[in-house]
């Protein structure tokens, strides 16, 4: 009983690019999905719109399959991906149903802001609800680090919505998806990376740093 109990936990390293892949596969093969339909040219509604069903369907296949590959591989399913992957096949079912883009480009819009007003929430109560997720990640941070934490993703996460919408609103919809691959992925980063001073100044574990940057909480 005492060998098993001072058996290390099993290690987390090798998780990092499965976590990236469950997180951002789908975005990508609804990025590449598009753009193999897409029309040539983009005056052509009926292409334009085929290419948007396409891409819709198969972002909503892609989440199901991510939510099992987690499910599988990590043994767990998180709360966000459980709410990410609900959000994507219901607006993704409205645009394909309706056959309007804008649906399946509000979903990110509507997670950012979800996720912010529950975690300003949470700290307005004294509550960090970002550390029920990440509490095995973070390791060693204090309820101080945790209530910052949380109302930095929070308003970063209401920074996001209003970014979401700006681009949605002055890109087609070819721009927007690819801004959504490669703008909004890297801003996660470095936000992400932003914040390690911060968690070691409130007790982070040094061995903790690569854990956090792996995954980092996302729609």
């Amino acid at each position: 009983m005492m060998s098993e109990a001072a058996s290390p936990p099993p290690a987390k390293s090798g998780t990092g690019w499965l976590n990236l892949l469950v997180d951002y596969g789908p975005v990508l093969v609804f990025f590449l999905v598009y753009r193999h339909y897409s029309p040539s040219d983009h005056s052509n509604p009926i292409g334009e719109v085929f290419a948007v069903v396409s891409g819709t369907t198969a972002f909503m296949v892609a989440a199901v399959i991510a939510l099992v590959v987690s499910r599988w591989k990590l043994g767990k399913i998180s709360p966000m991906l459980w709410l990410s992957t609900t959000l994507i096949v219901g607006f993704g079912a409205l645009t394909i149903a309706l056959r309007d883009p804008v649906w399946i480009q509000r979903k990110p819009t509507a997670i950012y802001v979800m996720f912010g007003a529950v975690l300003l929430y949470g700290v307005r109560r004294g509550q960090a609800y970002l550390k029920l997720l990440l509490e095995a990640a973070f390791e060693g941070l204090d309820q101080t680090g945790w209530l910052k934490l949380s109302r930095n993703w929070g308003l970063f996460f209401f920074f996001l919505a209003a970014l979401n919408e700006a681009l949605r609103h002055y890109l087609s919809f070819g721009d927007w998806i690819a801004a959504k691959l490669w703008l909004f992925m890297p801003l996660s980063f470095l936000f992400t990376f932003a914040q390690i001073p911060m968690l070691l100044r409130h007790g982070l574990a040094q061995e903790a740093e690569a854990e956090v940057l792996s995954d980092p909480p996302h729609e």
